[in-house]
């Protein structure tokens, strides 16, 4: 069984900085793509920001400039920095990986239970 467990979240004032982690635990072959995603409520689950397995990366307009995404593959690991907070990143923040749990199974996807991020004055 695998898990993520996320760490990090919470208030902040606009401007401000948040260091969010989740850390992938259990057993298994390999950990493809890792992601963040947010959701406020009322509105859908999107994605924040993605970093794949060989370091491409990719991030919603919306964060480009103030988020940064990365990942130790050796932890198993993804972080996201978040910087220049604005009240519209209120949100629960979810991290995503695509896990291959032996070398013969095909790729499943697992969830962390999110945090919340809250920026308000």
């Amino acid at each position: 069984q695998v898990q993520l467990v996320e760490s990090g979240g919470g208030s902040v004032q606009p401007g401000g900085s948040l260091r969010l982690s989740c850390a992938a635990s259990g057993t298994f072959f390999a950990i493809n793509d890792m992601a963040w995603y947010r959701q406020a409520p009322g509105n859908q689950r999107d994605l924040v920001a993605l970093i794949a397995s060989d370091g491409t990366i990719e991030y919603a307009d919306s964060v480009k400039g103030r988020f940064a995404i990365s990942r130790d593959n050796g932890e198993n690991t993804v972080y996201l920095q978040m910087n220049m907070l604005k009240p519209e990143d209120t949100a629960v923040y979810y991290c995503k990986a695509d896990v291959r749990v032996t070398m013969f199974r095909s790729i499943d996807m697992y969830w962390g239970q999110g945090t919340q991020v809250t920026v308000s004055s």
